[in-house]
């Protein structure tokens, strides 16, 4: 098997080959290029493909014993400063590699038919070959340095494809938003990783958390220092993986493309944030500070992620809060030492999360046909309903991945948020409650958006809601920024459907909804708590593989049934309320939003986080742009201004003694001298 470990490199560049091909082509032969579009994407698909092949087989040989392979070259050298570049495989990089190719995989088999109408089509197909390319590239690296380059494309992919249609305002606002919210972060990891390898001479991860502590214990280096460091570090992660309070470029992201939505929240961008801090977990673990920062950050997280979805309209945008909140789980988890669940959660979130993204992506393809390309009416789901007739394949995925990131057993989702939940209650019991309240409400929102989409009378040819959505957004209550349509594309032409009603997608499209059904319903089987394969597998650094078995080994039948009943109960309350509010009709929900008025304007304007940043960071730095500017004005300037002025005013009094007569410089020398004579004379 070890030529398999020494041609590992080839995941990455398979699809960065790839990529660099088709782009070279669209710069150099535009037309020809984009009139082989199934030649250029089928192309694109099989490097992928080999990348995936690749990848499994890895996580094969991981699983039957192999060692972990390391390959490193040295990049650099001044000195004694090293900088090495490389790959590893682990057994994290295996499962991590296994991820993120079966997703990226069948999101470009989706793409096809989702952009098989776009212009852009081949760019966009070039663009996701880079993005994976790029994560590729993070999981494997084994060094901190190495992680961030790949970082920092992965960042540039993102912005790249959230932009990808670059001609309407908000998806360029969106795409800036992101990229600078995310320059925040990346500037705080920059900051602590030249910090700790100040601190201990290495990037490499292992040797980070040894030397660190050590510099510690010594007295070399405070423990303040230490952690302000490791919070440093963390800042990377809470901008990637969308943690508060950098969190608010997320949901904006919404504005690329469905493919690009569900690969960005399920497999690539907001997955790197979690899988960092289990790489840099060596670090964290050492300083109870950090990882308290991290678990309460996590907590806030997805308490925050879910009262803001309980109130949305649009499909995606619901969806996206809802990987906030569940990105808030896993970076709890790993606060609290909960090393394997939250990898746990992170692996079956990716595979339900990215089937409920595609599946909004085939509802708003349905919904289009009905109300033309306009996001406002395609997407929103109070003129949705009914859409399980028409789209029988689309709504069962919708429903088995509703069911596992709500925690219904046996589907996934049950398995590994439970496992959080347990171990948050064994750390912190606050922890736990704000966990388990925040999964009741996931309950409720996930079916409140699956009978709004697909119970229920369709409401699509309601002329009505149609005028109201379209008065709603051009009104002046309706708060347009990134991530919201421009109110003056509305009067830019209403792009009707043809069609009376919806449809379903074609089998491009419902394949990968199928295909990702599976591990949905059955990954999960592989964390069960009476016999956890998983954290067998994937355990934390310095934990053996004895001391793993031996906490396996304590498993509790009666404790589990106790949690695991707490957070089914409070699921299957949210579902309850959520049935007697949108599908029975017991409840009004307009009547709750009326008398709880503030409180639903507060989740709906999601906390006004959005208009705290207006205020404080972007109107507050424009303002003190100009203030800088009238400093700029007065005193720069006017310093430069008046010594200018006073060389010409001294230029031009003192061009008048400059006349040639050997008489006149005399009498100067002479009243000089007398001056001096006389000044010494009333001084003395």
């Amino acid at each position: 098997m070890e030529p398999l470990y020494q041609y590992a490199w080839l995941i990455p560049v398979l699809p960065l080959l790839g990529a660099a091909l088709v782009g070279i082509g669209l710069i150099s032969f535009n037309t020809a290029t984009n009139n082989l579009r199934q030649v250029c994407s089928t192309f694109l698909v099989s490097l992928l493909g080999a990348s995936t092949v690749l990848a499994f087989a890895l996580l094969w040989s991981q699983l039957q014993g192999h060692a972990p392979y390391t390959h490193i070259i040295e990049w650099a050298a001044a000195g004694d400063f090293r900088l090495t570049m490389g790959y590893t495989i682990d057994h994290l990089a295996a499962v991590m590699l296994a991820i993120v190719t079966t997703v990226a995989f069948l999101v470009m088999i989706y793409t096809d038919g989702y952009m098989a109408h776009d212009p852009g089509y081949v760019r966009f197909y070039a663009y996701l070959s880079l993005f994976s390319s790029s994560m590729l590239g993070l999981v494997i690296c084994p060094n901190l340095i190495q992680v961030y380059i790949f970082w920092e494309l992965v960042g540039m992919c993102s912005y790249l494809l959230i932009g990808f249609w670059y001609d309407r305002k908000p998806a360029a606002d969106a795409c800036q938003k992101a990229f600078v919210t995310n320059r925040v972060g990346d500037f705080g990891l920059l900051l602590g990783m030249l910090g700790i390898y100040w601190a201990t001479n290495t990037f490499d991860f292992g040797l980070m958390g040894e030397r660190l502590e050590h510099a510690v214990e010594t007295g070399s280096l405070s423990m303040g220092l230490a952690t302000f460091l490791g919070v440093l570090v963390f800042l990377g992660p809470v901008a990637k993986s969308a943690q508060f309070p950098l969190h608010v470029w997320l949901p904006d992201a919404m504005e690329g493309p469905t493919p690009i939505s569900a690969l960005i929240h399920a497999a690539t961008m907001v997955a790197a944030g979690v899988f960092l801090v289990a790489r840099m977990y060596p670090v964290f673990e050492g300083f109870p500070t950090v990882m308290n920062i991290i678990a309460f950050t996590g907590c806030f997280t997805a308490f925050l992620g879910a009262t803001i979805a309980l109130t949305q309209n649009d499909i995606k945008k619901g969806l996206a809060y809802s990987t906030i909140s569940q990105l808030g789980y896993m970076v709890m988890a790993m606060g609290v030492g909960a090393y394997s669940a939250g990898l746990f959660h992170l692996m079956t979130h990716a595979y339900f999360k990215a089937m409920l993204f595609l599946c909004s992506g085939s509802v708003i393809h349905g919904m289009e046909a009905v109300v033309g390309h306009d996001p406002i009416l395609a997407q929103d789901m109070r003129l949705m309903g009914g859409l399980r007739k028409y789209m029988p394949v689309t709504s069962a995925c919708f429903l088995i991945g509703t069911l596992a990131i709500c925690g219904i057993p046996p589907f996934a989702g049950f398995w590994s948020k439970d496992e959080i939940l347990s171990n948050a209650f064994a750390a912190n019991p606050m922890l736990w409650l704000v966990g388990w309240l925040t999964a009741g409400m996931t309950a409720f929102y996930m079916f409140r958006m699956y009978f709004m989409t697909f119970e229920g009378k369709f409401r699509g040819n309601d002329n009505t809601i149609q005028n109201s959505l379209l008065a709603e957004a051009n009104g002046s209550q309706f708060a347009f920024g990134p991530g919201a349509m421009n109110p003056e594309e509305l009067n830019q032409g209403h792009d009707h459907g043809h069609s009376h009603d919806p449809h379903e997608s074609p089998i491009t499209m419902t394949l990968p909804l199928m295909l990702l059904a599976v591990p949905s319903i059955l990954i999960g089987f592989v964390g069960t708590p009476f016999n956890n394969i998983f954290e067998l597998f994937v355990h934390a650094p310095g934990e053996s593989l004895k001391q793993v078995q031996e906490h396996l080994a304590e498993f509790d039948l009666t404790e589990f049934l106790i949690m695991a009943g707490s957070s089914v109960g409070i699921a299957l309350v949210g579902i309850t309320i959520a049935y007697l509010m949108y599908l029975a009709g017991k409840i009004d929900p307009a009547a709750i939003a009326k008398q709880y008025q503030s409180l639903y304007n507060f989740s709906k304007n999601k906390w006004y986080l959005d208009d705290i940043n207006e205020v404080l960071f972007v109107q507050g730095s424009r303002r003190l742009a100009r203030q800088v500017m009238e400093v700029d004005y007065r005193v720069v300037d006017g310093a430069v201004n008046l010594t200018g002025l006073v060389t010409l005013v001294t230029g031009e009094g003192l061009k008048y003694l400059e006349n040639g007569r050997a008489q006149f410089y005399a009498l100067i020398v002479f009243v000089a001298v007398l001056g001096f004579v006389v000044f010494s004379g009333i001084t003395g």
